[in-house]
């Protein structure tokens, strides 16, 4: 028996009943290496990764692996999403090795914790150009063995590496005023303007650059035309809504079938922008619709979100939400109406899709919008809404039998910092589609991150599980909490959410700013010491930290004018301006802190009881306002945009300390608005 079973993680579950002699991160691990003048044999992953499920199933089951693994290394597993600090280093030094990394990652380590050999997935048997696992393990005992004073030097040099890469430089200078030009000319010519999206397969969705997008005229035909592309594709959930991982083609067809909850809330917030600046439904539809999927499958009854969905279920990827045409025609007993949605859904006997490594269960499809409902109805010669009515009840009625399958398992763990970007996406959703449910959602995932992860100190835990919370809160939690919590004031007005968030900028000031660099760094001066501290700003799938505590930075000079707080968002940005200009694609979180930079110090308030707000927040949930401090609310409390402003329901519309007059007029207000937007 391993020492995995009492974890808090799934992942780390997942392999408790290995026969490999795995233990958790921690000192005890690199002390019997040291004991056993043995490597550490570090594997990095996640529940939901499909590659990880394969390496364990073909090496880590497997009993003379294993006993390969035991005898000749200390064996440690980490959970990727549990210690991002950790994973960050050790794929700084796979890509350093390597050029090249991912999930599954394997790192062999020397006692002291320095990388000397990595990769990522190998497979059991040499093939497809890569060596075989325990080829591998006997390639690097041997080195160990024979090579000793070579590979120790060799660790060192890359860690000092590392280390010298990762330490943080002032910023060589500034960002040029026309830098978001400049980015969204960049972004222009990688875009796919026949599929949507950026470059080539595999596709991600971005949300982080194409919010960037949606703030600037010139760029935002860019995120519509992928958002489009992506709710018409399989990447998009056709049946229970939400969105898959990524798409390994070019036209959003055939997903890597995990959910993220911090894809699914992420693209959730871009849907609503989407929505104001169009009024096209589908975007208003695919954000409820997600929500409603994230409501159903990820939500634990205490009130946080749970981190994920496998992309596998009983070892075959994809199997929940693939199809056969028999298998719809016997969902759907309706003849014609079987044949209707085939057509429209994409779902034919060649199918799109096969697992390689479960080649007995065949090409399966991926529901698709093969034919959009308006062909569909012209061929019919039926309305298009009637027609669409007929799906959504055949959608129905398939999603029910797919309800019956065998569903893949979700990762239970819940990640303040994931749950501050679901926060944000259920309170935009009150704000934007007056929808008070919403909002309730959203005051609950708040009132569990204050009632299970914040601590007496004020700082945040960064993952709860079975009711306890663990592992010192990095700067993602505390940054991205916050924002969730501007988010919730912005939709229900009670400046204790604004209080809170601002009590989570002292501590990320304390805890995470780096005065001589000018950026902020990824763990705090308390945290545990690894070979070196990150400070990331480059989006990977979430907003990097720094863009994050940009943005905070920014809604706290908005809403406190807290003394410093525009001037580190500045020099935040500056610290990554060649990066920015240099990889556009990968910066958006950073490109939209620059966008709030150069916007106008602009509010609008609308003050007094909930029933006088309405009219007037009816108007202004229709209107892109992304750097705007809202604040819908009562009158008396001390917030700098409320002061002496009386109540009634009176709005008020200012940029740059001028202000229109009040007023409780909605098609007033609405112009007003306009003008502020440019509209």
């Amino acid at each position: 028996m391993n020492r995995l079973s009492g974890e808090s993680s799934p992942y780390l579950r997942q392999h408790a009943d290995n026969p490999v002699d795995w233990r958790p991160w921690g000192e005890d691990a690199f002390a019997e290496a040291r004991d056993r003048d043995v490597p550490v044999l570090l594997s990095v992953g996640y529940s939901t990764c499909h590659w990880c499920h394969v390496m364990a199933h073909e090496s880590f089951e497997d009993a003379d692996t294993a006993a390969q693994m035991n005898a000749q290394f200390v064996n440690v597993k980490v959970d990727r999403e549990e210690r991002p600090d950790v994973d960050a280093v050790y794929m700084a030094a796979t890509q350093a090795m390597t050029g090249q990394g991912g999930w599954p990652m394997t790192v062999f380590l020397t006692p002291g914790g320095e990388p000397f050999h990595a990769g990522t997935y190998f497979p059991p048997r040499d093939g497809h150009g890569l060596p075989s696992f325990r080829r591998v393990m006997s390639a690097v005992t041997r080195a160990w063995t024979e090579e000793r004073e070579q590979i120790v030097g060799s660790a060192q040099a890359l860690s000092a590496h590392i280390r010298e890469a990762s330490r943080p430089a002032p910023a060589e200078g500034t960002l040029p005023p026309d830098g978001p030009d400049r980015a969204v000319a960049a972004l222009r010519r990688a875009y796919d303007a026949a599929q949507g999206g950026f470059g080539h397969a595999p596709k991600f969705p971005a949300p982080t650059t194409l919010d960037f997008l949606l703030t600037r005229a010139d760029g935002r035909d860019m995120a519509l035309g992928t958002l489009r592309a992506m709710l018409a594709g399989g990447l998009h959930d056709q049946l229970g809504g939400g969105f898959h991982r990524y798409s390994v083609d070019e036209r959003w067809r055939v997903p890597h079938f995990e959910k993220m909850l911090y894809d699914n809330a992420q693209l959730t917030r871009t849907l609503l922008h989407a929505w104001q600046h169009t009024g096209d439904a589908a975007f208003e539809r695919a954000a409820r619709s997600t929500l409603a999927y994230l409501l159903r499958k990820m939500r634990d009854p205490a009130g946080g979100f749970y981190s994920a969905q496998d992309a596998d279920t009983a070892g075959v990827e994809g199997l929940t939400f693939t199809w056969t045409p028999d298998e719809v025609r016997a969902a759907l007993p309706d003849p014609e109406g079987a044949e209707l949605l085939l057509t429209h859904l994409g779902i034919r006997p060649e199918g799109d899709f096969l697992d390689p490594h479960r080649p007995e269960y065949g090409r399966r499809s991926v529901p698709h919008v093969a034919v959009p409902v308006a062909t569909l109805a012209a061929r019919a010669g039926v309305p298009e809404a009637e027609l669409a009515a007929r799906l959504d009840d055949l959608r129905g009625r398939m999603f029910a039998v797919r309800t019956q399958r065998p569903q893949p398992g979700t990762d239970t763990k819940v990640l303040a910092s994931w749950n501050g970007l679901v926060l944000a996406a259920f309170a935009d959703a009150a704000r934007i589609l007056q929808d008070d449910t919403y909002a309730e959602v959203a005051r609950a995932v708040a009132a569990f991150l204050r009632e299970h992860m914040r601590l007496a100190d004020g700082t945040l835990r960064h993952t709860w599980a079975d009711g306890a919370s663990r592992v010192e809160g990095l700067l993602e939690d505390h940054a991205l909490v916050a924002l969730g919590l501007v988010a919730l004031f912005q939709a229900d007005g009670d400046p204790a959410h604004l209080h809170w968030a601002r009590e989570l900028w002292d501590v990320t000031v304390r805890d995470f700013w780096n005065d001589e660099a000018g950026v902020f760094m990824a763990s705090g001066g308390q945290a545990e010491p690894l070979l070196a501290r990150q400070a990331p700003g480059f989006d990977s799938a979430v907003i990097s930290d720094n863009a994050a505590a940009a943005l905070l930075a920014l809604w706290m000079d908005r809403y406190f004018a807290v003394p410093g707080a525009e001037d580190k968002a500045r020099r935040t940005v500056d610290a990554f301006a060649r990066d920015m200009l240099a990889a556009t694609g990968g910066f958006g979180g950073l490109w939209q802190a620059a966008a709030f930079l150069n916007a106008p110090h602009a509010e609008v308030a609308i003050i007094g009881t909930a029933n006088e707000r309405r009219a007037l927040e009816t108007v202004a949930a229709t209107c892109p306002l992304p750097f705007v401090a809202l604040s819908f609310t009562e009158a008396g409390d001390d917030l700098p945009v409320l002061e002496g402003r009386p109540g009634g329901g009176l709005g008020y519309v200012c940029v740059n300390r001028t202000c229109d007059l009040p007023t409780r007029d909605p098609a007033v207000f609405r112009a007003q608005l306009e003008a502020l937007t440019g509209v």
